[in-house]
């Protein structure tokens, strides 16, 4: 094994790329924004998932994979989980309605993001079972200066924080000048945001020093992060759109509970994704959830794979915005189904795959030097190996082709058809059928019947070599 390539990783805190140095290489510590499990997951839920489960694989492939963890959260405590288990279990008490609601929409998350070839996280809390630590940290800020009541809620004191606004680059004072004051003529500036709100009798809440009530958004995440990786840690991930306000507040909270100069040394941030070329919206008739594409013909006519979904969001750089398209997909199919199906993984990675992924996870890089690899595995078994730790590397793992039921009586109906024009001596036609099969990656062989010496033709699924 040669000498493994310096991490480089770009950190929207400083707006740079640069060497990662763990605070500790014995313990490399990355938090993600997990679902809020309100509904099924759609397609840009998918992007932060996959994009942080390669980074994941790839922590634990350069520092060991007993010296890593990978914490990502189900927040279960939301005010659109509170209208959604209000519509769907009008009968039942909310709180019971709420866990019909979140138990049902996380074991979907999980099972689509498993398909969808991710790992599972180290640890995966939910914001239900971490109540006592949000307290804890919002007596701290209060104790300090940070956080004031009022109107029935606890709220972050944006002025008291110097620094304010450092990841998403927003002056605060433009901010506020702006800003609508009379809206919420309780808080101390326009951008101070809710620590705790109280909760009305028909809704979920727990006993607090502020009375029952339920907390903010962004607390959530500062309490999760901090329970099981620490004050500091060494990356926080997400999508972009979470840089304001759900992370800017993240770290305004910790750090000033904990009297911190970061709350994580990297900050990551996938890019924006589109269907179709347009912003994806239910108004627009093209929002899709991970489960549709995977199990119903909503999207282009058929199911997708999910290691063709995934390959489809690696072939564009994460930091980029991504348009997923039917013809993204097709591509990506294309693209795998020229790979051979690896055998058990033996050895390691290709070192053009490791340095691809070694720069800011350059994933487009990565596949590229994936397929050439594939290219000579399919003509050398010595290489067999070394692409089947590859492609684990990055998560994705050509599979055996599997045809429906209705897919192969299709082809067996055809088959039959070829042997009609055959007997016909329509060999034309009957060369038609057997190159649109061969197209489709069926490979027709032809042989005699033992007993009676007639023509018949089996089949099988090939994958097409590159």
């Amino acid at each position: 094994m040669g000498a493994m390539p310096t991490l480089k990783l770009y950190n929207t805190l400083t707006r740079e790329k640069a060497d990662f140095r763990p605070i500790d290489p014995e313990s490399v510590r990355m938090y993600v924004c997990g679902p809020t499990v309100y509904d099924y997951a759609h397609i840009g839920n998918a992007r932060p998932n996959i994009v942080f489960d390669v980074l994941f694989r790839l922590l634990r492939h350069v520092y060991g994979q007993k010296h890593v963890t990978y914490v990502r959260n189900i927040t279960d405590v939301d005010d659109k989980i509170n209208a959604r288990a209000l519509r769907d279990y009008p009968g039942l008490p909310l709180n019971e309605a709420i866990r019909r609601v979140t138990e049902k929409t996380e074991t979907q998350f999980l099972e689509d993001v498993a398909t969808l070839g991710c790992l599972d996280p180290d640890v995966q809390p939910r914001a239900t079972e971490n109540i006592a630590q949000m307290v804890e940290i919002i007596e701290k800020l209060i104790a300090k200066g940070h956080a004031y009541q009022a109107a029935g809620e606890v709220l972050f004191d944006t002025k008291s924080m110097a620094d304010y606004g450092q990841l998403s680059r927003r002056n605060l004072d433009e901010q506020q000048a702006g800003a609508r004051i009379a809206v919420d003529a309780h808080k101390k500036n326009p951008g101070d945001f809710v620590l705790w709100k109280l909760s009305e009798a028909d809704e979920p809440g727990w006993e607090s020093p502020w009375g029952r009530g339920r907390p903010g958004w962004h607390i959530e995440c500062s309490a999760m992060s901090g329970r099981y990786l620490g004050e500091v840690f060494d990356i926080h991930g997400g999508g972009l759109d979470l840089i304001f306000p759900h992370h800017e507040n993240e770290i305004a909270q910790s750090r000033c509970a904990h009297g911190t100069e970061v709350m994580a040394n990297v900050w990551m941030h996938n890019g924006f994704l589109q269907v179709e070329g347009r912003k994806m919206s239910k108004s627009e008739g093209n929002f899709v959830t991970i489960y549709e594409l995977l199990h119903t013909e909503k999207f282009g006519g058929r199911k997708w794979p999910g290691e063709v979904l995934r390959l489809a969001m690696l072939m564009t750089h994460y930091r980029e915005p991504i348009d997923f398209s039917i013809k993204r997909l097709e591509e990506a199919e294309h693209l795998l189904s020229k790979w051979p199906v690896p055998a058990e993984a033996v050895g390691e990675p290709d070192p053009a795959i490791v340095a691809a992924l070694a720069d800011d996870l350059n994933t487009v890089a990565a596949v590229q030097a994936l397929h050439a690899l594939a290219q000579k595995a399919s003509v050398d078994s010595r290489q067999a190996g070394v692409f089947a730790a590859s492609a684990a590397l990055l998560g994705v793992v050509p599979k055996e082709i599997e045809l429906d039921e209705a897919v192969v009586h299709e082809i067996d109906e055809r088959i039959r058809a070829r042997l009609e024009l055959i007997k016909a001596k329509n060999f034309a036609e009957a060369d038609s059928i057997r190159d649109d099969l061969q197209a489709r990656g069926i490979q027709l062989k032809d042989g005699k019947d033992p007993e009676t010496g007639e023509r018949v033709t089996t089949w099988e699924v090939k994958r097409s070599q590159a």
